[in-house]
């Protein structure tokens, strides 16, 4: 940050104390302003045990899958979000009352937490909309592996597929490495048996 976004002075940094680090500061009007990850949610939207992917129209990954994802807006909550996302990317309609969180990913070094949700497909016709290519419903042995919009993806398709064979989807926390190509994962608890017979 250059300039104060209240007033639009230029900012220095000052350190302080109660937090145990340098802060953005506006001397002007005496504001410290603070820069926080962005939270983005993804939803995985399953029908039996196929899931919703999309394949993006814009950068990052122009032209690559992944499942309906983005940022969460102002006054929304995640699971609104995931929702939002969902429809808008792929006129997927998520029963609400199926929707549980799956994971919460950290990626540190480009200042982002992930917040994925699983839950059941209300609707047959998915489409694209105007941020996807295409659409699709895809199992395990059809999804494009080869296409993925982002390396660390490819670990919780495969850790959710896994889970969906056995009746038993667990909620993990995990962060990636630098390279975004891996991830550690820890098993934070059994949340729920996600049953998904269509």
């Amino acid at each position: 940050m250059k300039f104060c976004s209240g007033c639009g002075a230029r900012v220095e940094k000052r350190y302080v104390e109660s937090d145990q680090r340098d802060r953005d500061y506006c001397k002007a009007c005496d504001t410290f302003h603070y820069v926080n990850p962005k939270i983005l949610v993804s939803c995985m939207v399953a029908s039996g045990s196929k899931i919703v992917m999309m394949r993006r129209a814009h950068d990052p990954s122009y032209g690559l899958w992944s499942p309906p994802a983005g940022f969460v807006e102002q006054g929304e909550t995640l699971e609104s979000a995931a929702m939002r996302e969902a429809l808008e990317e792929a006129n997927a309609i998520v029963d609400p009352d199926s929707l549980r969180i799956y994971n919460v990913t950290d990626l540190k070094d480009i200042s982002e937490v992930y917040v994925g949700f699983v839950g059941s497909l209300a609707n047959e016709d998915i489409r694209p909309g105007p941020e996807a290519l295409e659409v699709g419903l895809f199992d395990e042995h059809d999804l494009p592996w080869d296409k993925l919009a982002f390396p660390a993806m490819r670990g919780y398709l495969k850790l959710y597929f896994e889970e969906l064979a056995r009746g038993e989807i667990a909620f993990h926390q995990s962060r990636a490495d630098k390279s975004r190509r891996a991830r550690v994962t820890y098993l934070v608890s059994k949340v729920h048996h996600f049953g998904m017979a269509n």
